[in-house]
């Protein structure tokens, strides 16, 4: 089975900076984004579920902690990845990053290969969908090895779309999701595929997990989530 590739919001507004980045991310087999102040970085959250952000400190409409405490202010973003770029270098400044949610700290200027193992160990860190261990939930498990969902001990045949939809549901359990959020985390954004048709694909997953199927929530005015309350 493939790994999608992984989406890095990149939150940058110096052109060079930026360009150096996404070379580095794209030799790296990851896919960058880039925008250049914090609106823009809001209006694509909105719409899509990158792995992990690439945040500027000093941006031309607000600072980039600003757009953290925003972020690390909503639920579904809550566990979001976020790498902090700057040239701010003093204690207080890395204090005050923290502080406001900032999983990681690079000062400019930085190597690319500096980059890429900080962004890595983050991903391991913090993207369990993307590993190979055994996840159960309830009377839940799926094994990304074998690519098999069991529940209560017997083996249920699952469809490629159900099966990343329950991999990554189970990657991210007690979160909320919306449709389009989804779409992209289990699809890709290259994938023509409409927001009503994720209600098919989690029909269709609550099907085929029978007595578990209480585990897939609808969320009001959000999307769907995976919990056991």
């Amino acid at each position: 089975m493939a790994v999608d590739k992984i989406s890095i919001l990149v939150v940058e507004d110096e052109p060079a900076i930026a360009e150096l980045v996404v070379f580095t991310l794209r030799s790296a087999g990851w896919n960058p984004v880039v925008v250049r102040n914090v609106a823009d970085a809001w209006e694509f959250l909105q719409k899509n579920a990158p792995q992990l952000i690439l945040l500027d400190w000093m941006l031309p409409d607000q600072t980039g902690l600003r757009l953290l405490a925003r972020v690390r202010a909503e639920r579904q973003w809550n566990g979001l990845p976020v790498i902090m770029l700057t040239a701010k270098s003093m204690e207080e400044d890395k204090i005050a990053g923290f502080d406001h949610g900032a999983d990681d700290y690079i000062t400019k200027p930085f190597s690319p290969r500096e980059l890429t193992a900080r962004i890595n160990a983050m991903l391991r860190r913090k993207s369990p969908e993307h590993g190979q261990s055994v996840m159960a939930i309830d009377t839940v498990m799926l094994d990304p090895l074998s690519c098999s969902v069991s529940i209560g001990g017997q083996k249920i045949e699952i469809g490629h779309a159900e099966y990343k939809l329950l991999k990554f549901f189970m990657a991210h359990p007690e979160r909320a999701f919306s449709r389009s959020q989804l779409l992209d985390k289990v699809w890709g954004d290259h994938a023509v595929i409409e927001e009503r048709t994720v209600d098919v694909h989690v029909l269709r997953l609550r099907k085929v997990m029978k007595e578990a199927q209480h585990l897939i929530k609808t969320v009001r005015s959000v999307g769907y989530m995976l919990t056991e309350k």
